[in-house]
């Protein structure tokens, strides 16, 4: 199980684009996140988390951490989102908690056509801490 930590972390931080590190501070909470092919996960990873690979779906993946506290642990959290592509075309997405010992992800699936683009709001909500994250990516069939 240590191995998978190792790789949703090592795609948490090292699937971002080169243009900017992926957090946002939300009062105390610092929220960390990702979007990346399905395909980027080994079948052992995609199988032990239910998500499926494909070359047409997307994961997004989401951490959020609490800054107030000594070593700044990962905390529970209520996320809820959506992508809209260019069209303006919703998708909500639906993020599901995945704990691996003291980490905590909230990951979320998207279905995609090749070079699909789309704007993320996500909105993160933790112990009366509100607050929402936005990017854009676009996806290709690989």
């Amino acid at each position: 199980m240590t191995r998978i930590l190792c790789l949703l972390s090592a795609l948490l931080f090292t699937a971002l684009p080169v243009h900017a590190e992926q957090l946002e501070n939300i009062g105390n909470l610092e929220v960390h996140y990702s979007s990346f092919p399905s395909t980027f996960l080994t079948p052992e990873v995609a199988n032990t988390y239910r998500i499926q690979r494909s070359r047409y779906s997307a994961v997004v993946n989401v951490t959020v951490l609490d800054k107030a506290q000594a070593g700044k642990p990962a905390v529970t959290a209520v996320l809820t989102g959506q992508a809209k592509n260019l069209l303006g075309t919703i998708k909500n997405l639906s993020f599901r908690e995945i704990r691996e010992g003291s980490a905590i992800y909230y990951i979320a699936e998207l279905k995609h056509a090749n070079e699909e683009s789309f704007s993320f709001t996500i909105d993160v909500s933790q112990g009366g801490t509100n607050g929402q994250i936005a990017f854009k990516q676009t996806f290709y069939v690989d």
